[in-house]
């Protein structure tokens, strides 16, 4: 058997994907430090942090203004995807990766194993007690803590009532049949409406696979260097692709408009994609980023397989983690504490839209309160609570791949031409699963027949 070395597949998928920028660097012998980081002879410090969550840069100009020994600089390099990417792109250089990077949960693995993230473990000591044990154990490789949970991604649907409405649908879809139904409705509003939209680009490789999560799909396996991969046998699997192939063949779903596009945040807002199912953390974007369906977005537990479940799968969830190697990781810690564990930063980041990660969070008035802007989004409705009920659904045995970031950068290569109808969607899986086991046997890994 092979002995597995992150350190190449980092380095492997930085080169594959060089056109993807890196935010401004420094130098430094171990890839973690930027000219500006370091604490200074005067005891001010300047860190570097990456986030595409706005609620983190809101967060540093509050720590800010707190400890004005402290600059923090937030760069948005990009989607969770495209972070990932530019940081395996700094590592492998050696040099402008930043102090603190917001990190997914399902890519931790990859970059604790890689030795790119500094070890938490002595400095969370009792923190597992603050947050569901589910949450905790995504920050955590070999039993070791890695990162501080920002937040957490339970999915849900997010659906336009306007739109609805004009379509005859009384209420949110309990099941995926009545939501096929539902579609079949919206779409004879016009040649513009869908229900929802999923070009099958990379970022939607999270939906999709939570789709297969909640179906009870468990297509990856993973024991220590060993993994399986079953995108073709798998029954949660087939079962969510062979509903959504239907969707695409009855041209019920808009499969043109890339998800997180200027031309998918105008549809959000005029109502032409009529919904979308995705994680709890959505209800900041939507204001965001479809500002004009203010007061008709409402949300709803996910449809169900099976009526009468009550399943669930998560879209997301993320942590901070401390990049190994910075000069300046005291202080970059305090930060990180901040936002992440004390409830001070935690309300703040609620309060512009969070959606919390801590058990103590889902209680609190400051969250289930909601905030002035998003409760007049939602027409009035008490979406937290919605949102903190989704946090409560059972989960499956879903598992992802200590190559996470292969599966989410390759994704739109094979899914994509399913979506444009160029053969079907097993068939794409088919393809994906081969190009999987072909990057982890290439890696070291035993795939497991």
């Amino acid at each position: 058997m092979m002995t597995f070395s992150i350190k190449k597949s980092v380095a492997v998928l930085g080169a594959a994907a060089m056109m993807v920028s890196v935010a401004a660097c420094g130098s430094g012998d171990t890839g973690a430090q930027s000219d500006n980081s370091g604490t200074s002879a005067d005891g001010k410090a300047t860190i570097t942090v990456w986030s595409w969550d706005t609620t983190i840069e809101d967060a540093a100009k509050k720590y800010m203004e707190e400890n004005p020994n402290v600059t923090i600089k937030v760069s948005n390099v990009g989607t969770s995807a495209q972070t990932q990417v530019s940081l395996n792109n700094a590592i492998a250089a050696g040099k402008g990766a930043p102090d603190i990077s917001l990190m997914e949960y399902h890519s931790i693995a990859q970059f604790a194993l890689s030795d790119a993230l500094e070890d938490l473990t002595d400095k969370t000591s009792g923190f597992d007690a603050d947050y569901p044990a589910g949450i905790w154990k995504g920050v955590q490789v070999n039993g070791k803590v890695y990162g501080l949970p920002v937040d957490s991604g339970p999915n849900a649907l997010f659906y336009n009532k306007a739109i609805f409405d004009k379509a005859g649908i009384s209420e949110a879809p309990k099941t995926w049949e009545e939501y096929y139904q539902d579609a079949k409705k919206i779409r004879a509003l016009g040649d513009d409406y869908y229900i929802t939209s999923d070009a099958g680009d990379n970022n939607q490789s999270t939906v999709f696979m939570s789709l297969i999560a909640q179906a009870g799909g468990a297509p990856f396996k993973v024991d220590g260097d060993k993994v399986s991969i079953d995108l073709v046998n798998d029954e949660g699997t087939k079962k969510a692709v062979e509903y959504w192939q239907r969707m695409i063949d009855e041209d019920l779903i808009n499969t043109k408009v890339t998800s997180w596009s200027d031309e998918w945040n105008k549809g959000l807002g005029d109502g032409t994609i009529a919904s979308l199912v995705t994680g709890a953390w959505m209800p900041g974007n939507l204001l965001s980023g479809a500002a004009q369906a203010s007061g008709n977005f409402r949300v709803a537990t996910v449809p169900q397989w099976n009526e009468g479940e009550n399943i669930n799968s998560f879209n997301g969830g993320s942590s901070l983690t401390l990049i190994k190697g910075t000069k300046n990781a005291d202080a970059a810690f305090k930060f990180m504490e901040y936002v992440c564990h004390s409830k001070e930063g935690i309300k703040n980041r609620v309060s512009s839209g969070a959606f919390p990660a801590d058990s103590e969070s889902f209680k609190s008035d400051y969250y289930l309160n909601g905030t002035d802007d998003l409760n007049k989004y939602f027409g009035g409705q008490k979406y937290t609570e919605v949102l903190a009920q989704a946090a409560e659904q059972e989960v499956g045995d879903f598992e992802f791949l200590p190559f996470w970031s292969q599966v989410q950068n390759t994704f739109g290569d094979y899914a994509g031409k399913a979506y444009r109808k160029e053969e079907k969607l097993s068939k794409s899986m088919e393809d994906f699963q081969k190009s999987l086991i072909d990057y982890a046997e290439g890696q070291g890994f035993t795939v497991e027949k």
